[in-house]
């Protein structure tokens, strides 16, 4: 590689999650639909330069070790890829500890960008990397709308959705994935394994567009309770005629699901007050 790759690395929504028991491995099973949206990290892969010792990311507003790092250290592990350090750059847009899968939207992207360096185009291998960074990575190897089972690892395609808008309600606060899997336990929220098996036969029937009744967080009561200003955030998203508003995966992010982009982008202007300002935006890759 002698100049710089790079790749956009869509936030994601649950657009439904449904919670079950806890595995041997300590993560539960899920159920639960992904949709990319059209809100996006920026990636760049490019040579660390002359007298680096290893690959270097630099993601500005995100502390500690970048699941990036992670992901770029696993990917040279697996396929022995012995080309020269690189240095990956993450332009951030998604906002960090949200619930909005940033983190594993920037890994996935980084596996996409050291494949293309290595001329590696095994898709499984990647995923199979993927699924041991996080429940939420292996479906933004190839970002599109899946049903995702398992802790998430496993994967079903399914088709595009009829369009519609998405208004993001971003938070101050920030909410930690473990903690709020430990509140969910605490309060007792996983289905059991019957309840859950239900839940999967209704979404996989639904295909395309879930129907109102199936548009659930599971993980919504927990974030609640361990973030308080997320009960305002709903409200003002039903306030401005959100037909659907959820908490985004683990929180505190809001959702509010509105029949076309046009009326998100009103809604976001209503609510254009706030901080952090909303965001409005379409599934990734829409036609608009």
């Amino acid at each position: 590689m002698t100049s710089g790759i790079r790749d956009s690395a869509p936030a994601k929504v649950n657009l439904c999650l449904y919670l079950g028991p806890t595995r041997a491995d300590g993560r539960h099973e899920l159920v639960t639909v992904f949709q990319p949206i059209g809100l996006a990290d920026t990636v760049e892969l490019t040579p660390a330069g002359l007298g680096a010792a290893a690959d270097r990311v630099l993601c500005p507003g995100v502390d500690g070790e970048n699941l990036a790092t992670i992901a770029l250290r696993r990917f040279r592990e697996r396929t022995g890829w012995t080309g020269s350090p690189v240095r990956l750059t993450i332009e951030k847009r998604i906002p960090v500890a949200a619930g909005m899968a940033g983190g594993s939207a920037d890994a996935g992207a980084a596996l996409r960008l050291a494949a293309r360096a290595a001329g590696i185009s095994d898709d499984n291998l990647l995923r199979e990397i993927a699924a041991g960074l996080g429940a939420d990575v292996a479906a933004q190897v190839r970002p599109r709308r899946y049903l995702a089972t398992g802790a998430g690892e496993r994967l079903t395609p399914l088709p595009a959705p009829t369009p519609y808008g998405v208004l993001v309600l971003p938070s101050n606060d920030k909410l930690a994935t473990a903690d709020v899997y430990r509140e969910a336990d605490r309060q007792g929220l996983p289905r059991s394994p019957d309840d859950l098996a239900a839940r999967l036969r209704e979404v996989s029937t639904a295909a395309a567009d879930l129907p109102d009744g199936l548009i659930a967080n599971d993980l919504e009561p927990a974030a609640r309770a361990l973030c308080p200003s997320i009960d305002e955030a709903l409200l003002a998203a039903r306030g401005v005629g959100a037909r659907h508003a959820f908490v985004c995966g683990s929180g505190p992010t809001v959702i509010g699901l509105f029949h076309d982009i046009q009326a998100a982008r009103g809604a976001a202007a209503r609510l254009a007050d706030r901080d952090p300002r909303p965001i409005a935006v379409a599934p990734w890759g829409a036609t608009l």
